[in-house]
């Protein structure tokens, strides 16, 4: 687990090693059905045995892991039913939400999100995946925390969470941290344009490529699975022609 520094202390201990752990399987450092001890994450990380438990809770929460008594903790393995029906939740949810964040938006709140896309522009370019992906999610959380629900906000970071912490990533096993970063130029005119409807529909496309690349992603890699069947199913939450 060589991503796993020791921790400096901030504010909250509990977040940094949530972070960190969520941050080792991704990296595909913790793996599924291997099985990890509490006591040697905390050594690795630095930190007592407490916010380590922490942590694991709220990661078993989100269904990320399995603490087992005597037997440390497992790696949940995400499937391919999960991932579409991840994506259904998202398609119903996020463009709505990211429309009416246009519509609260404030000045400061338009400017602050050039920024972050910027930020996240800049970061595409280095090529470095783990960090295009954060930059991704801080972009994306902030324009739908615009809307104004904070379970929302905490059910679409779960979702993102549940297929990033598996290793599910589409970068850049399917397309480059660039070309991730450069897909979020038409949600960002949207924002700056202050039009609802095209930040919806920039949303749902954004939502939609990823969920068929990784898809396509999964099934390449599994002999035997045929992703068309699962495509046609990422809609199944969604009115057809909302947002045609």
């Amino acid at each position: 687990m060589s991503s796993m520094q020791p921790i400096v202390p901030k504010m909250s201990l509990t977040e940094q090693v949530t972070t960190r752990i969520r941050a080792a399987i991704v990296a595909g450092e913790m793996v599924p059905d291997e099985h990890y001890s509490a006591i040697a994450i905390a050594e690795k990380l630095g930190v007592s045995r407490t916010p380590v438990r922490e942590a694991l809770q709220l990661l078993e929460k989100e269904g990320i892991l399995t603490v087992a008594k005597n037997r440390g903790v497992r790696v949940n393995q995400i499937s391919l039913e999960d991932i579409v029906e991840v994506f259904q939740v998202r398609l119903a949810v996020e463009p709505p939400a990211a429309a009416r964040g246009v519509l609260n938006a404030s000045e400061q709140d338009i400017a602050r999100l050039a920024e972050l896309h910027r930020e996240l522009l800049e970061v595409g370019q280095t090529g470095d995946g783990r960090a295009t992906l954060e930059a991704d999610k801080k972009f994306h959380l902030y324009l739908l925390g615009l809307a104004g629900n904070a379970k929302l906000d905490g059910i679409i970071s779960e979702l993102r969470n549940l297929v990033l912490a598996h290793g599910q990533i589409t970068i850049p096993q399917a397309r480059t941290s660039q070309e991730l970063a450069g897909d979020r130029n038409e949600l960002m005119q949207a924002i700056i344009d202050r039009d609802p409807m095209a930040a919806a529909i920039a949303m749902r496309s954004h939502v939609m490529r990823t969920a068929q690349m990784l898809i396509r992603a999964v099934c390449a890699r599994t002999p035997g699975l045929e992703a068309e069947g699962f495509l046609q199913r990422l809609d199944a939450l969604v009115l057809g022609d909302t947002f045609s």
